[in-house]
């Protein structure tokens, strides 16, 4: 469990550590004479990774019901590490123009392809692995994930601390992404020593040939559903993980090093909540964890960044209760996405879902959220955008219990049985 997990904390290292860094690849990459401009340029190609993230995933999860889950483990983490060592070392558009714009777009496309098979993969291997906990290890699983965006944010303030303040612009970023690159070379090693999943095992005789089109045949109700469900767990995260450093640095000029601190703590305090989520939904379903913290998220999104924008509460303290509340959502989606769908394709159905819901709702929320400020020229404009993602998760929640089954309620009868 704790090996499937690994992939997804350095993957999301990987990945998240572009939003981190948004504004200096912007410099470095995609200059412009309008700051706003460039940000925005720079948070495209962030987009871009999540765009190919359903692709990947198609692919990846085809291969993993069809041949076993461990292959897509071993590959997808291997690859888009070469990636993201590739990203450290882009010339800058000074040095190759535009050549310089499209090499990252496209490392970032290799990424997003990757990513798109790691997460709901390492899902499906826990869930089918140890099924009688399943809420308690899907929350393990985005607990290390969380905890390598932690890991990301702690990577940015160490290398903002110890480097010249004239070469935390140039140098920065690429040796946080050299570094990512490095430690998914060594989770390849590492999960070189997997075995198959259990259930998967088991079932082997019995994959689909085509689960894709199994999916789209016969799980067409539940695609809607867990697309809706997911909503709000991935806007907040594309508005915390990746636009938050760039927003508070250079919307609201908050000190960076201040910022990317306060985000670590309140990113760890999430890792947090998601462990006593995932072990409050041994006891309690976790669709109502899920609809408490949506709610939470509802409620809140004017307040934070009212509160942001006047500096009315400590900005620590406010990303610490922020991380706590998503810690409600982060923690129970998971399992009531694999709850969707069935063993022979499971994996597909959890991939298209998540891929679609995170590149809709989370790929594009820095990009949307930044547009949405200049637009409307307010910068508590993205608590609109937290706000309708967070009511379609709460429509989405209410099918819940039509269309699952297939892990929590034959775990819950095995219990009774027992």
């Amino acid at each position: 469990m704790l090996l499937a997990s690994l992939g997804g904390t350095l993957e999301f290292y990987d990945f998240v550590i572009f939003g981190i860094f948004a504004r200096d690849i912007a410099s470095a990459i995609f200059p412009s004479s309008s700051p706003l401009v460039s940000l925005m340029a720079s948070f495209g190609a962030f987009a871009a990774g999540y765009l190919a993230r359903p692709l990947g995933g198609i692919v990846l999860s085809h291969y993993g019901d069809r041949y076993g889950r461990r292959r897509v483990f071993l590959w997808s983490v291997f690859v888009m590490s070469g990636a993201t060592l590739g990203m450290g070392l882009v010339p800058p558009y000074a040095q190759w123009g535009v050549a310089a714009c499209v090499l990252m777009v496209a490392l970032r496309l290799v990424q997003g392809f990757c990513l798109g098979g790691e997460l709901p993969g390492a899902l499906t291997y826990v869930v089918e692995t140890v099924p009688r906990q399943a809420p308690f290890v899907c929350g393990v699983v985005f607990a290390c994930v969380t905890m390598g965006v932690a890991v990301a944010t702690g990577v940015s303030l160490s290398l903002r601390t110890l480097l010249p303040p004239e070469s935390v612009p140039v140098l920065a970023w690429r040796i946080a992404f050299v570094l990512g690159g490095l430690g998914g070379i060594l989770s390849f090693i590492l999960r070189r020593s997997l075995e198959e999943s259990p259930e998967f095992a088991r079932l082997r005789g019995l994959a689909s040939r085509a689960p894709l089109q199994e999916v789209f045949r016969t799980f067409t109700a539940p695609v809607l559903v867990g697309c809706a469900l997911l909503a709000g767990t991935a806007c907040f995260n594309g508005l915390f993980f990746s636009h938050l450093p760039a927003y508070l640095s250079g919307v609201l000029q908050y000190d960076p090093r201040q910022a990317v601190y306060a985000q670590t703590i309140g990113v760890m305090a999430s890792a947090v909540g998601i462990l006593l989520t995932g072990w409050l939904g041994t006891r309690i379903p976790p669709r109502h964890l899920l609809r408490c913290g949506v709610a939470l998220l509802v409620l809140f999104a004017y307040p934070f960044y009212a509160a942001l924008e006047t500096r009315a509460v400590n900005l620590t303290l406010l990303l610490t209760a922020a991380g706590l509340v998503a810690g409600l959502t982060n923690g129970s989606f998971a399992a009531l996405l694999t709850d969707l769908f069935p063993t022979r394709i499971r994996f597909t159905g959890v991939s298209l879902v998540f891929n679609i819901s995170f590149t809709l709702f989370s790929g594009t929320a820095p990009l949307v959220a930044t547009a949405m400020i200049r637009d409307m020229a307010s910068v508590t404009a993205p608590a609109a955008l937290m706000v309708g993602c967070g009511l379609l998760a709460l429509a989405g929640s209410i099918w819940t219990g039509r269309y699952g089954g297939h892990v929590l309620r034959q775990d819950a009868l095995a219990a009774i049985r027992n």
